[in-house]
């Protein structure tokens, strides 16, 4: 569910995961695994990629289609 809501959003915002890599400090193989639903962010890079991209924890997790609004 992640993987999907990731790249459907940063694709919509025009934002590409190595840059996301950069601005928050989660390396670009994480970025990568994330992108192709491999792996699922840790708690702390869910909050540093939710922040970077200004929607709740609760959106990028599929739990509303809010992505302002926190369950």
């Amino acid at each position: 569910m992640f993987a999907e809501i990731f790249v459907k959003h940063i694709q919509n915002k025009g934002v590409t995961p190595y840059r996301i890599a950069k601005e928050t400090g989660i390396s670009q193989g994480l970025m990568g695994h994330y992108k192709l639903g491999e792996k699922t962010p840790t708690a702390d890079n869910l909050v540093k990629i939710a922040d970077y991209l200004d929607v709740s924890i609760d959106y990028l997790l599929g739990r509303t289609e809010n992505p302002k609004i926190n369950k």
